[in-house]
C-alpha cells in the first residue's frame, strides 16, 4: 500500500497558528481547521455557515462550564439568529436509541427548520450521536463537528460516519453524513485525562501502522511529547492523522467493498469485539480496545506469514512505550476474553461479508490490506494462545 501522507515528518516540527486540511468530496468539500483557541473563535471560523441560522449545539454534559461557556459566548456573538444547547451523556453507554430519540424530540421542540445547523461539541460518542440526529431530522440537516478529545479529533469527527450502538454490536444503526466543517482546538486537550489521551493516541499510531511508515517513525521519536502536551507535536500528529483520513475518505467515502476506507479499520475487528464483550460500560475505551486489536492483527499477520515478527513487535513496543496496554489479560484480569465469544462478536461486525470475518492485516509497518480469506481457526488459535500467555 502506498503512503497515506506526503512524507512531511521531520524532526523539526513546523510552527504555525492554524492549519487547514481539505476533505475533497466535490460539491460537499469541507475543511478541517486545526489550531489553538478555535472554540473561542468559532464566530469567525464559522461566519460563512451560521449567518442568520438557528444553531442547536449538542454537547457532552461533562463540558458544561468553561468549555461550553466559551463556545456559547462565541456563537452568541456571531450573526446566528438563535443559539440553543442540548446536553447528552458521554460514553458508549449513551450512544443508544433512547438517547437518539430524546435528542430528536428535544430538537424538534425547539422549532427547528431545514436551515437549522447542528453543532456537535464533545468526544466521538457525542459526535456520532449528534451527526446521526443531523442526518435524520427533517431528512437531513447541516452539521459541524467540534471534537474535544484526541480520538474524536483524529478519527470520528472526520469522514461522515454517524450512528448508535445496539445490543448486537457497535455502530450498527447510522448513516453517512458529512459535516460542513470540523474545528479542532488543540488547547482543549490540555485538560483531558491521560487515559483519554492515550486512547486517542492509539488511533494516531494506527495511521502510521497502516499506511505511512515515515509517520510511524516520527511517532517513535515524538509520541511521548504528543501525550505530554507539546503543542507543536500535538498539532503535527493531529494534522498528519486528519490528512491521512481525508485522503482515504475522498477516494472511498462509503467504504465500498474493496475500497481503501476499510483500511482505517486496522485493529477494529478485534477491538469492536472486545468493546462488545465489555458491555460499553466505560471499563474499556474505544482506543484501548483498538490498541490491543492492532497488536492482535499484527500477530495474526505474522501467524499467516504476511508480516515479519520484527515489525509486529516494533508496533507492540511503541504502544507499550507511550503507556497503552497491549495484552488481553492487561485489559481486565477479572474478565474472561474467550476466543469463542470474541469470534462470535466478530462475525456480527458490520464489516463481515457473507458470514466471513473481515480483517485488516499488515504486510509490514506502513503497509496494510483487507483480508476476508482468513481461516477463523487461525484467529481462534491466536486468541487461545494470548489467553494462555
Amino acid at each position: 500500500m502506498t503512503s497515506l501522507n506526503d512524507g512531511r515528518h521531520m524532526n523539526d516540527i513546523a510552527v504555525g497558528d492554524i492549519e487547514t486540511v481539505a476533505v475533497d468530496l466535490a460539491d460537499r468539500r469541507y475543511d478541517i481547521r486545526v489550531g489553538a483557541g478555535l472554540i473561542g473563535a468559532a464566530d469567525r471560523e464559522l461566519a460563512d455557515l451560521i449567518d442568520g441560522r438557528h444553531l442547536v449545539v449538542i454537547a457532552d454534559e461533562g463540558l458544561v462550564g468553561a468549555p461550553l461557556g466559551a463556545l456559547d459566548a462565541a456563537l452568541k456573538a456571531s450573526t446566528a439568529r438563535r443559539v440553543d444547547t442540548l446536553t447528552t451523556p458521554a460514553g458508549e453507554s449513551g450512544k443508544t436509541f433512547v438517547q437518539y430519540q430524546d435528542l430528536c424530540e428535544r430538537a424538534l421542540a425547539l422549532g427547528i427548520d431545514r436551515r437549522t445547523l447542528i453543532v456537535a461539541f464533545g468526544g466521538g460518542v457525542v459526535g456520532d450521536l449528534a451527526g446521526f440526529v443531523a442526518a435524520s431530522l427533517l431528512r437531513g440537516l447541516d452539521f459541524i463537528q467540534i471534537p474535544t478529545t484526541l480520538l474524536a479529533q483524529v478519527d470520528s469527527s472526520v469522514g461522515g460516519k454517524t450512528g448508535i450502538n445496539t445490543r448486537h454490536g457497535k455502530n450498527l444503526v447510522g448513516a453517512f453524513h458529512q459535516p460542513r466543517r470540523v474545528l479542532i482546538d488543540t488547547t482543549v486537550l490540555d485538560s483531558l485525562p491521560e487515559r483519554e489521551l492515550l486512547a486517542g493516541y492509539a488511533e494516531v499510531a494506527k495511521y502510521g501502522a497502516l499506511g505511512d511508515r515515515g509517520f510511524f517513525e516520527w511517532l517513535e521519536q515524538h509520541g511521548k511529547a504528543v501525550i505530554a502536551g507539546d503543542p507543536d507535536a500535538r498539532r503535527h500528529a493531529i494534522v498528519a492523522s486528519c490528512r491521512a483520513k481525508a485522503e482515504v475518505v475522498a477516494g472511498d467515502e462509503r467504504e465500498q467493498a474493496g475500497g481503501r476506507r476499510a483500511l482505517l479499520n486496522l485493529g477494529h475487528t478485534f477491538g469492536h469485539a472486545l468493546e462488545a464483550m465489555a458491555g460499553y460500560d466505560g471499563s474499556l475505551l474505544h482506543g484501548e480496545a483498538v490498541a490491543v486489536g492492532m497488536v492482535l492483527a499484527a500477530r495474526l499477520s505474522v501467524r499467516i506469514g504476511a508480516c515479519s515478527g520484527q515489525d509486529a513487535e516494533r508496533l507492540t513496543r511503541h504502544l507499550d512505550a507511550v503507556g497503552l496496554r497491549t495484552e488481553l489479560d492487561a485489559l481486565d484480569p477479572t474478565r474472561s476474553w474467550t476466543a469463542d465469544a470474541l469470534l462470535a462478536h466478530m462475525t456480527k461486525d458490520k464489516k463481515a461479508r457473507d458470514g466471513r470475518i473481515v480483517f485488516v492485516l499488515l504486510d509490514a509497518l506502513g503497509e496494510a490490506r483487507v483480508r476476508d480469506d482468513i481461516d477463523p481457526a487461525q484467529a481462534r488459535a491466536l486468541l487461545t494462545r494470548q489467553q494462555a500467555a
